[in-house]
């Protein structure tokens, strides 16, 4: 989950330097790096060393310990969960409401974009990456979701958790399009 963890780094530091109202370049100025890299590394393409980190830091006026509060290597970045796997439950005072929970996972600062995606048998697209965490969810076919170096064979009523800004695309080898349910999490 080292990646994971790089990932939060970056955006932290883009949320800091916002909040701070600092430009890229004044953060650069400030940490004394270049603006490239400030932008390098935001983006998660670039991994700081130590001696930058903790210069970024510094100049966004930021306790490290506050920094790097409730960065986990535990936190899965690619959830799946299986048909089968999803927690049933009813809410009290209910009868005939069955509920089935498929995520719940706290995301500050977000805009949600709820779209269908049908995706015909040999479709093609190449990797891309998305500036938000995305959740799908198969309603019909299978699908092979490649993210990263890995592929992950989905099926319908499984889902699909993950950070967007790892490389990734789905691909229906099927004979019929498949159809699924699409959430991004964009960061404000």
């Amino acid at each position: 989950m080292e990646g994971a963890i790089l990932l939060e780094i970056s955006k932290r530091i883009k949320q800091y330097r916002l909040e701070k109202s600092f430009t890229v370049q004044e953060l650069a100025d400030l940490s004394d790096v270049s603006k490239g890299m400030i932008s390098q590394i935001e983006k998660g393409r670039s991994i700081p060393s130590l001696s930058v980190l903790l210069g970024i830091v510094s100049a966004l006026q930021v306790n490290l310990s506050d920094f790097f509060k409730d960065i986990s290597p535990e936190e899965e970045m690619i959830l799946i969960k299986r048909k089968g796997d999803y927690e049933y439950f009813q809410k009290e005072g209910s009868n005939g409401f069955s509920y089935e929970r498929f995520l719940t996972r706290s995301i500050k600062n977000s805009t949600v974009d709820i779209v269908f995606l049908t995706l015909e048998p040999n479709s093609f697209r190449e990797q891309v990456s998305t500036d938000a965490f995305e959740y799908k969810y198969i309603l019909s076919g299978e699908v092979d979701y490649i993210i990263g170096n890995e592929t992950y064979t989905l099926k319908e009523g499984d889902s699909l958790f993950f950070d967007g800004r790892i490389m990734h695309v789905p691909i229906n080898k099927g004979k019929k399009p498949a159809r699924m349910l699409i959430i991004y999490f964009f960061d404000n």
